[in-house]
């Protein structure tokens, strides 16, 4: 049976279903086998001072859903339409295939394998910003 595996590191903490659970002393690795259990690496958690840009705003929504404090139908269409905004800008084929990714992770309601495939276009964006920056 497939599920989603989790690598954690020494005193790691995740959100499970809003419980937060910390992991011992040792790495370790654990599936996740619930297809529709609510996992969030606080590690990935983004502050809402810090959702100050547009991929960063779409990661926090998503975030949001994870944390349990949106509803998913609601918040599904809004991170569909934000991501179809992005690709509008994001047209480099690698950006286009991580919003893809993102975009199929939202059809099938896994909203953690969402937010995993929009945060690797931050450091992307960061790029993109501070080349637009004075």
């Amino acid at each position: 049976m497939t599920g989603l595996v989790l690598k954690l590191g020494p005193k790691e903490r995740l959100l499970i279903n809003g419980a937060v659970v910390e992991n011992g002393d040792r790495r370790s690795r654990f599936t996740i086998l619930s297809p529709n259990a609510n996992i969030l690496r606080l590690r990935d958690a983004i502050h809402p001072d810090d959702a100050t840009t547009p991929v960063r705003r779409i990661c926090y929504s998503a975030q949001l859903v994870l944390t349990g404090d949106a509803a998913p139908e609601v918040v599904k269409h809004q991170l569909l339409r934000r991501i179809e905004e992005l690709s509008q800008i994001l047209t480099d084929g690698d950006s286009r295939k991580i919003l893809g990714q993102a975009t199929d992770a939202l059809v099938r309601q896994q909203f953690y394998q969402c937010l995993r495939a929009l945060k690797a276009l931050i450091p992307r964006e960061d790029r993109l910003l501070a080349a637009h920056q004075p």
